[in-house]
């Protein structure tokens, strides 16, 4: 069954270098895949990001909703040197998810290589894993780069 051994290697990785989303996300799509619901996959990667994204956001707002950041607070925030600098990386960082999304749609291969790279940086570096869109975009911008230096 075509995918089943990647999954499981993925599985095991994600175990071995104690990744917890890594491992748990192949294990779902190897059950959906050895169940049958094929029908679920065209879902997942139609509104799976959308799905991560709102359960992302819903996380970091909570200090909001529950009153610990303030109006005052945010607005000084915004003002601050480092309040500027957060609206230039959040619009950066934007940016290069975008462009990831748009590498990892055009070659979707390229998945394995982040989710190394990304286990790579947890055992390693002591990095948290957030998700491939963003090593995605940095790979974008390195090819960008890679493609300007070879001209």
């Amino acid at each position: 069954m075509p995918g089943v051994t990647l999954l499981a290697a993925l599985l095991l990785i994600g175990i071995a270098a104690r990744s917890n989303l890594i491992a748990t996300a192949a294990c779902v799509l190897l059950l959906l895949k050895l169940a049958g619901l094929h029908f679920v996959f065209p879902l997942l990667e139609r509104r799976g990001l959308e799905i991560g994204l709102l359960f992302l956001l819903l996380s970091i707002l909570v200090p909001i909703a529950s009153g610990r950041i303030t109006e005052r607070e945010m607005l000084y925030t915004l003002t601050s040197l480092p309040g500027m600098l957060a609206l230039f990386g959040g619009a950066l960082a934007t940016h290069l998810n975008g462009e990831g999304l748009k590498l990892l749609q055009l070659q979707p291969e390229i998945i394995f290589g982040l989710v190394i790279g990304s286990i790579f940086g947890i055992v390693f570096l002591d990095g948290v894993p957030v998700g491939p869109l963003m090593a995605a975009g940095i790979t974008a911008l390195f090819l960008e780069v890679a493609a300007y230096l070879s001209r």
